[in-house]
């Protein structure tokens, strides 16, 4: 990675962007807006570390990071000249939140760019399992088109559909599932009754309430302490025979193990599933065997309009510090009050002025 101008905002993009051959593997993630700004620079990190290296941020003054990983060591010869972090999607469990904030880091997210992709995707999903999609192409690849009496699918017109977690994803489901009048029943313990009600959604008291109620159940929660594990096997256990599970948030969310066994048995009838608890799954996981789930390789919300909407955030919040402002989507705003951060955005604008 070369970057020799001491006057130019230094940013560093994570390797993980580029093909094994080093060529851009995606449309557009903003880089123009770089380049249009003759006071900043990029360039990518020559190799992959995860998590990220002190080496790596030396020379920083900011990085742009798809899925690479910010720990304590990422940190352990401190940040004299980082200012900011802008990764590249809206999910920040690869992140210490805390390690930024000690360094002097400011940490943003592409809040939001994600919403209508992961909520069309959720709904992809849906009617792929209501109509019997997946089931109903094999019977023609196959030649088995006289068993088509037997594979009847449902509408999801009047059914009700369960949302674990309703910020941003969840609300645009809500939105999408509206044309088929379909009952929305949330739970989230940190939205309040007045904007439930303001879009038509009824609170569930509890998980249990949730699960044993729906016929669709979708998971839009953050990954945290909180959220690990949440999902199990006691509420598989509740949900009905012909119910279905769609996880596009974090695999850890869920009890995989659970997961599977509740497949296994036919607790319910089906999952989509666009993450896992180990990424990529292991070729023995017994979920890529059954035919009663949809999977995706963590990337159903993937779009050249998400990808440009999620640079065009991610480089905007970087290049917004470079001017001396506020970045969009931050996530530890205490950093901007204190002395080092201060001091090194200081430092950083009286060389750009040289």
């Amino acid at each position: 990675m070369a970057l020799r101008a001491e006057n130019r905002f230094r940013i560093g993009v994570t390797r993980d962007f580029l093909s094994p051959s080093g060529e851009l593997t995606y449309k557009d993630i903003g880089l123009g807006q770089i380049e249009a700004e003759p006071r900043s620079q990029y360039a990518f990190f020559e190799e992959h570390h995860y998590p990220v290296t002190p080496q790596q941020i030396a020379e920083l003054d900011a990085a742009l990071s798809l899925g690479a990983a910010w720990k304590a060591e990422t940190f352990a010869e401190g940040a004299e000249r980082l200012l900011i972090v802008a990764r590249f999607g809206v999910g920040y469990d690869m992140c210490d939140v805390n390690a930024f904030t000690a360094n002097d880091t400011l940490l943003t997210i592409a809040r939001g760019s994600t919403d209508h992709p992961v909520a069309g995707g959720v709904l992809a999903m849906m009617l792929a399992f209501s109509r019997r999609m997946f089931v109903k192409d094999r019977l023609v690849r196959e030649g088995r088109w006289h068993e088509r009496n037997r594979y009847q699918g449902t509408e999801i017109y009047g059914k009700v559909l369960g949302i674990v977690g309703f910020g941003g994803q969840g609300r645009e489901l809500r939105r999408l599932v509206e044309p088929f009048g379909m009952k929305v029943i949330a739970y989230d313990p940190f939205v309040s009754d007045a904007a439930l009600e303001q879009v038509g959604v009824e609170r569930a008291t509890s998980l249990e309430a949730l699960f044993s109620q729906s016929d669709y159940v979708s998971i839009h929660c953050l990954l945290n302490e909180q959220t690990k594990g949440l999902i199990h096997k006691d509420l598989f256990n509740l949900m009905k025979p012909t119910a279905y599970f769609v996880n596009a948030a974090r695999g850890p969310i869920i009890n995989e193990k659970d997961l599977i066994s509740a497949l296994e048995n036919g607790t319910f009838a089906g999952a989509g599933l666009d993450v896992f608890e180990l990424e990529p799954p292991s070729p023995d996981n017994p979920l890529l065997q059954m035919e009663n789930v949809i999977l995706a390789p963590h990337s159903i919300c993937w779009t050249d309009e998400c990808f440009a909407a999620m640079g065009s955030l991610a480089v905007g919040s970087m290049l917004s510090v470079m001017r001396g402002e506020v970045p969009f989507g931050l996530l530890n705003p205490e950093v901007l009050e204190s002395k080092g951060f201060q001091a090194k955005r200081e430092a950083m604008l009286a060389r750009l002025e040289e």
